[in-house]
């Protein structure tokens, strides 16, 4: 049934549904790619990003913890399914985005990654906010979120 047959109201909502989900995948990706090639990097201490982090005040051993939640938090947000795993990515990737900024804007080292890490954090923030309903941790039809028993 092509778009002219269709309901406006119809047609709508589909083109919606195609943006959000666009919007998602676009915001995501980069989320993605970031914690992916960033935490392998930081997992291998190459040379920049060990020097970074130390001009920023913290010990290198702190590479491979914070590259290994990267790597981890950039699968979790591709696998399917798992929508309480994809939280605790999302609030991981916005916990090591926004601590980078206080950490550059704290010490005045490469002040000039700021901007870079607030358009991160803004990707981050959106690609939580578009994701479709199967990745959320309620998906009930009118979003209201599941009541537990407590046994």
């Amino acid at each position: 049934m092509d778009t002219s047959t269709r309901p406006p109201s119809l047609a709508g909502r589909y083109g919606a549904v195609r943006w959000r989900s666009a919007g998602y995948w676009l915001a995501t990706l980069p989320v993605v790619a970031e914690l992916g090639l960033g935490g392998i990097w930081d997992i291998t201490r190459i040379p920049y990003v060990r020097d970074l982090l130390t001009h920023l005040g913290y010990p290198s051993y702190f590479l491979v913890l914070l590259g290994t939640w990267k790597v981890l938090g950039a699968i979790a947000l591709l696998i399917p399914g798992r929508p309480l795993l994809k939280e605790w990515a999302y609030a991981g990737a916005f916990f090591v985005y926004t601590g980078a900024i206080a950490s550059h804007l704290t010490t005045g080292y490469d002040v000039g990654e700021v901007g870079l890490l607030a358009v991160m954090t803004t990707l981050t923030v959106l690609s939580w906010a578009l994701r479709p309903p199967s990745r959320r941790t309620h998906s009930s039809p009118d979003g209201a979120r599941p009541h537990w028993k407590v046994r």
